[in-house]
């Protein structure tokens, strides 16, 4: 007879140790979007909560997002605005919002405390808190909205007041470096696919492999040992489970619950999908799925995506290997699919945040999980890859660019995304493009002449004198020599040591009318700017990409 080392719980059934959850407690979650999100835990401790008043005052810590759009911690959130109830959670350490429009707005309107951590950060953290070490050292961040000089993470007017995370200056051999620290986490909800009867963990279904080991590590570490508790989909036999696959031992974990297949999807918009977590052979990925990614992208998107495409294959067919690079969600993740489909997946291999190498990376609330990746790491050693350079290139998004070369990625008074993995990628990346549509607002592009014609412009200027928060920091990238460039649709940028430079410009476009008549300050202009290549705006794109790589 089985003689199991964990309590193990099915169906319905919270378990023990989800219901002695105190008051008080901070419990860290495990989730990017709906990736590893244990969702049934969530819903079960919140419905305790509704039912009873009870834990209360909690402090959330996660590695990303556990939470989509009503779903996890979104759906908590939406039930507080409903019943004007906010007792159930005092504060947050989340690296990003985006995909929760619930949690968005109680940080804006200061409802609960909420400290706003890259993920690089937070999951370091993490592994740092599981060794022992008082918090987590890292350059990441000087001159940023997570510099104690200006806002120390806090996103909301209340974080700042309670300071529950803390990040300190402080200076080695003459360098300024950062010092994060939060409370130790006293429970965990961390997610896999299976359990044996020890409480063995195995990730196999899983589209990423996320912190789920060092979070149940960082619980588990002296001087007070807390409670881990895992959600899976199944519990096998002991003695089935290959070593290899175990992701999270048994002695780290105190308590199993299998959960309702409906709370335990893949991701956010599919509950399984095997070419996430397999290497299939042959079409992996069907056109329909290319072309669904196209039919989404607006004239603007696409001239953005295929300079930047361009660009990185000019450097591929500079160098002796394949180009390692980052994608970022929104227009970086759209490169991803033009890769795939124009067969140069191995020339340029990609790689997202959440620990996919190569595939399609999904794009929107799917963001994190990649059909047909070649390998999948842990988030945290997906990060150093980011913030020791070992990354060749990196492409994200922006929401405002100023004329120091500061980037703010996440902030506006009525829209609070936090950084996600921005401020670390793009403090360790060699190179950055920053890709974005050159204003906000309702436009209308059209590209159909072979040329770029703006019938109507965005609203909302873009390139700001100054950024409304800064989550990256341009005096920093110049600093540390890194190579950064400002792809829009219209033109492209540079940062020099006298600022931005305006290097090239989209023939059609009017550069004092549509250029610098839309911006807040005027940048560096050296001579004539260059013009961007007319086939860029007509299906001749390809042979950009042809020549370049004839070049080799």
């Amino acid at each position: 007879m089985d003689d199991p080392r964990v309590k193990v719980s099915v169906g319905e059934t919270l378990g023990t140790y989800v219901s002695e959850i105190p008051d008080g407690a901070v419990l860290a979650i495990s989730g990017f979007n709906m990736a590893t999100t244990p969702e049934f835990l969530i819903k079960g401790l919140y419905e305790r909560y509704r039912s009873t008043g009870h834990p209360k005052s909690l402090f959330v810590e996660t590695d990303a997002l556990p939470a989509s759009p009503e779903r996890g911690l979104d759906a908590v959130y939406s039930d507080m605005y409903k019943n004007n109830d906010f007792d159930f959670i005092r504060g947050l350490l989340i690296p990003f919002l985006g995909f929760s429009p619930w949690m968005q707005k109680a940080t804006l309107e200061n409802r609960v405390a909420v400290y706003g951590w890259p993920i690089g950060v937070t999951v370091y953290w993490f592994r740092e808190i599981a060794s022992g070490r008082p918090g987590l050292l890292s350059r990441i961040g000087i001159d940023t909205f997570l510099d104690p000089r200006r806002d120390g993470g806090a996103l909301n007017p209340k974080a700042s007041v309670a300071a529950e995370c803390r990040v300190r200056l402080m200076e080695i051999d003459s360098k300024e470096y950062l010092l994060f620290q939060a409370p130790k986490p006293d429970y965990a909800f961390i997610r896999a696919t299976s359990s044996d009867s020890s409480g063995n963990l195995t990730m196999e279904d899983e589209g990423i492999r996320g912190t789920v080991l060092n979070i149940a590590q960082a619980v588990k570490a002296i001087p007070c040992r807390g409670k881990v508790i895992a959600q899976v989909k199944r519990i096998v036999e002991n003695g089935v489970m290959n070593p290899r696959q175990v992701e999270v031992p048994f002695p780290l974990v105190d308590e199993v619950v299998v959960s309702p297949s409906k709370y335990h999807w893949q991701s956010s918009s599919f509950e399984y999908d095997p070419r996430a977590t397999l290497k299939l052979q042959g079409d992996v990925i069907p056109g329909s799925v290319y072309r669904r990614l196209e039919d989404g992208r607006s004239p603007a998107q696409e001239i953005i995506a295929r300079k930047v495409l361009v660009d990185l294959v000019q450097i591929y067919s500079q160098r002796a290997r394949p180009l390692l690079v980052n994608l970022g969600v929104g227009i970086p993740a759209a490169i991803s699919g033009m890769l795939e489909g124009n067969s140069l997946s191995s020339r340029i291999i990609t790689v997202v945040e959440s620990g996919p190498w190569g595939g399609l990376a999904l794009p929107g609330v799917d963001f994190g999980v990649s059909l047909g990746a070649f390998a999948l790491s842990t988030i945290p050693d997906m990060f150093s890859n980011y913030e020791g350079g070992i990354i060749d290139s990196a492409v994200l998004g922006f929401l405002q660019i100023d004329s120091h070369g500061n980037v703010n990625s996440s902030y506006l008074p009525t829209k609070l995304t936090g950084p996600g993995g921005f401020p670390v990628i793009a403090g360790g990346a060699p190179r950055t493009y920053f890709a974005g549509a050159f204003t906000a607002g309702k436009s209308s592009i059209d590209i159909s002449t072979g040329e770029l014609k703006i019938r109507e412009d965005g609203k909302t200027v873009k390139f700001v004198k100054d950024v409304q928060k800064v989550f990256f920091s341009g005096s920093e990238a110049l600093k540390n020599g890194r190579e950064i460039i400002y792809v829009t649709e219209r033109a492209s940028f540079s940062l020099s040591a006298d600022g931005i430079l305006l290097t090239e410009i989209a023939p059609g476009v009017d550069l004092e009318k549509d250029i610098l008549g839309r911006m807040e300050f005027k940048p560096k202009i050296s001579g004539e700017p260059k013009e961007y290549d007319r086939r860029l705006f007509t299906d001749r794109w390809k042979e950009m990409i042809r020549e370049r790589l004839s070049t080799r």
